[in-house]
């Protein structure tokens, strides 16, 4: 009597096995790559309440980062603004845009604006933007050109392996503290030379602060 399958069916376990592992295998690597914040965080931009300008404020009139995130330098937070921020200039400047409204409803209602978080870690992730700060980190180096956004979006990463690149080798983001929030600011205009001072004058700081080369897993999993 006839066989009553063909044999090449006999292979067809084996071969089923081996392509179930390859297609897991593909899967598995692609949420490893692409679930990331490279690819799920990296250019979020959420409407805002506000139209505010980085651009505008930090850019082209050049305000210090630090009035209106005046708690950034003293705090693991770095504060968002109240209205009453807003309007120390707003009572005068603009004081009837209608861009504005809900800055002065805010003001005269004590409710504070909806402002929507760009940029949030983990809950697993301690950062404290003070310490930073206080060594010579500009915002830059995390927010990216965030005073040439007309809104601000996610331009970084903020991954571990973001964090680590930095913490391996600080001496290579560190600048004077009184640069911190000179958002332009270079060693030198000529980019091989700021590059060439940024290793031995960042060298310099990093000694001089003591910043240390933190990359065990309790510097930021507290």
């Amino acid at each position: 009597m006839s066989d009553i399958f063909p044999k090449w069916t006999n292979r067809l376990p084996l071969q089923l096995i081996v392509a179930g592992s390859l297609l897991g295998l593909a899967v598995v690597a692609g949420v490893t790559y692409y679930f990331t914040p490279k690819f799920t965080r990296v250019g979020y931009q959420p409407a805002q309440p506000v139209p505010f300008s980085h651009a505008v404020h930090a850019g082209q009139l050049g305000l210090d980062c630090r009035y209106c995130h005046h708690g950034v330098e003293k705090s693991w937070y770095s504060n968002v603004p109240s209205a009453s921020v807003c309007m120390n200039c707003h009572n005068q400047v603009l004081r009837e845009d209608p861009r504005l409204a809900p800055v002065r409803e805010s003001f005269e209602s004590g409710k504070p604006l909806a402002w929507i978080q760009v940029h949030k870690l983990p809950d697993y992730v301690y950062f404290n933007h003070a310490v930073h700060v206080n060594r010579g980190v500009s915002c830059v180096e995390c927010h990216g050109s965030i005073h040439e956004m007309d809104e601000v979006y996610h331009a970084k990463p903020l991954s571990m392996a973001f964090c680590l690149s930095c913490h391996r080798n600080p001496a290579e983001k560190l600048r004077p503290l009184e640069r911190v929030t000179d958002l332009d600011w270079t060693w030198s205009e000529d980019k091989a030379e700021s590059r060439r001072q940024q290793r031995l004058e960042g060298a310099k700081l990093a000694h001089n602060w003591k910043v240390e080369s933190l990359v065990n897993c309790s510097a930021c999993h507290r």
